[in-house]
């Protein structure tokens, strides 16, 4: 069929199911938007700035678990969206990024704004690539969306110059059915994995985002509940999808930030299963820097061969589908454990379920304490907000300091599927990653909790929320601080922050007007200093069909410690 190279892709995409495309358009992606302009099988969302363009593109592609596809405009489109691509990488998030090149024509003059975009894109993505014929762009595109989609999922990059785009020719824009990617682990494996946990005393599960993202939460429980092992998440730099039921008794939070905290977590396990994470991405440098002690004995098992091992040996690794995974080493470990260890199964699970209730009990009891004060602790913010969370929702968090797992300590997030948390830390993901999550999910309530600071960095997207009337509530927990990097600084002993004495960290003087601002992009926005009030307003905002933003004053004191484990 002869067509153009932009009606190529779009047809193309079309027929991949793909029904939305997100950017921000400049001069050289003009022929791909004009044929777009006539196209009603997609709708084009539009973002004032990159970074909102890229994080909502994310969220919409995590969420609806398919290709999530951003066009940009060229190196400095580019380059203005680095960061969320770089937040994409570290979740796998599978986007294809687009960026129209200046017309090849024009190459050897070096033209404005053109650039090396492949050299740029390469090191967070998985594929990138010049297309230079026209004719080479479906092979170009099929090559690029069954990277995205393959495990270990992640962004790919295409630079499509614009003389490409405009140019006919005759071009095959068949796309195959997209791969079955459940690949079953080796029997072998699973069996020696099987006899080591088996023969565990005392065993415990690290279990990542990828277990949600393949559909195997409800596998991992049963594994879970087979051995009576507590299941610990991810810490809070890389906590990004919710692997385990918020309310199970044996979900025991996330590990925390630092690895003698994380040494002394874990200290009293004898095996761990690893599970859909890497093992580990660290934070800040301590001693002792290795993180899981010498004696554990690692069993892993993951769909990308390159987290298996890779910073600490394993006893048993196990390469292949997660879902399929779980469910035959649940039921070889059946076959295994004597009625002993059944029983003491059931006793941990027992001892498990009295511990989160006293820790539910000691945390709404000092929640009460602190309900008086003003401005409000970070506790009396989330507990407040926690009372009137409707079942189905869906959390995305960028406010660490304040979020601390709150909701998962409360038990209040039992639907896995509808937690979104910060995994590449680049500022200003979440409030673009809920407009995407509340795209995907229109029936869905979606709710998003946002520093000051990092919001500050993709505000912009407020008004895609607006135009496009995606109603996200969004929570800005107001500290006027980057408070982490406080804390941080303080744990790592620097003489400075040990007097009290930051540069660089403080949001006030003046302060940032979120409601005025929000109110200039189109979203409704108040600002709220009491706790039932709050409660009341979160709760009619996610009943309602339009975006609306509360402000949110809370303490601005500098806690010693961030404790997430």
């Amino acid at each position: 069929m002869k067509t153009t190279g932009s009606h190529a892709i779009l047809d193309m995409l079309a027929e991949s199911g793909v029904r939305h495309i997100f950017g921000n358009p400049g001069t050289t992606e003009l022929p791909f938007m004009d044929a777009l302009a006539a196209d009603k099988r997609f709708q084009y969302i539009l973002a004032l700035h990159e970074t909102p363009v890229m994080a909502i593109a994310d969220g919409y592609a995590q969420a609806s678990a398919g290709l999530g596809v951003v066009n940009l405009h060229v190196s400095c489109g580019l380059g203005n969206a680095m960061g969320m691509l770089y937040n994409a990488y570290r979740e796998g998030t599978p986007l294809l990024v687009t960026a129209g090149q200046s017309d090849r024509r024009l190459a050897l003059e070096e033209p404005i704004l053109w650039g090396d975009m492949v050299s740029v894109a390469q090191p967070w993505t998985k594929w990138s690539y010049e297309v230079t014929r026209v004719q080479d762009v479906p092979t170009a595109l099929r090559r690029a969306m069954q990277a995205a989609l393959t495990p270990p999922t992640g962004p790919v990059f295409l630079s499509i110059p614009m003389d490409v785009q405009a140019e006919v020719a005759e071009l095959e824009t068949t796309v195959p059915p997209r791969l079955n990617t459940r690949t079953r682990p080796p029997v072998e494996a699973l069996a020696k994995a099987a006899e080591v946990l088996a023969g565990a005393k005392n065993p415990a599960i690290l279990a990542g985002s990828r277990v949600t993202e393949r559909d195997a939460v409800a596998e991992l429980v049963a594994l879970a509940e087979t051995l009576g092992a507590p299941v610990l998440s991810e810490s809070g730099t890389t906590h990004g999808r919710l692997p385990f039921p918020a309310d199970h008794p044996l979900y025991a939070i996330g590990l925390p930030l630092w690895s003698p905290e994380v040494r002394a977590r874990l200290a009293d396990y004898d095996v761990i299963f690893v599970v859909g994470m890497d093992l580990l991405r660290q934070y800040v440098y301590f001693e002792p820097w290795r993180a899981i002690p010498e004696h554990v004995r690692l069993v892993q098992l993951d769909e990308d061969q390159w987290q298996i091992g890779k910073n600490y040996p394993v006893e048993v690794g196990i390469l292949g589908d997660t879902k399929c995974g779980l469910a035959e080493l649940t039921e070889l470990l059946r076959g295994r454990l004597t009625d002993a260890a059944r029983a003491t199964a059931v006793q941990r699970i027992e001892k498990a379920r009295a511990v989160r209730e006293q820790m539910k009990a000691t945390l709404q009891s000092a929640a009460e304490k602190e309900r008086s004060a003003r401005p409000l602790t970070p506790l009396t913010l989330m507990t407040s907000i926690a009372r009137v969370l409707p079942p189905d929702v869906a959390v995305v968090e960028e406010a660490v300091t304040t979020t601390n797992n709150m909701f998962e300590r409360l038990g209040m997030l039992k639907n896995t599927t509808g937690y979104f948390g910060h995994r590449g830390w680049a500022l200003g993901w979440g409030l673009g990653c809920a407009i995407g999550v509340q795209l995907a999910w229109p029936e869905r309530p979606v709710l998003a909790m946002l520093g000051e600071g990092a919001s500050m960095y993709g505000i912009q997207g407020l008004w895609t929320a607006a135009k496009y009337k995606i109603p996200v509530t969004f929570v800005i927990c107001n500290n006027a601080q980057y408070q982490i990097l406080k804390v941080g600084a303080g744990q790592i002993g620097l003489p400075q922050a040990k007097a009290g004495n930051f540069l660089g960290m403080d949001l006030a003087g003046p302060e940032v007007d979120f409601v005025s601002l929000a109110r200039s992009l189109g979203v409704e926005a108040e600002r709220i200093e009491d706790p039932a009030q709050l409660a009341d307003r979160v709760r009619d905002s996610l009943a309602g069909d339009r975006p609306r933003l509360l402000d949110v004053p809370i303490q601005r004191g500098t806690p010693p410690r961030l404790n997430y484990g």
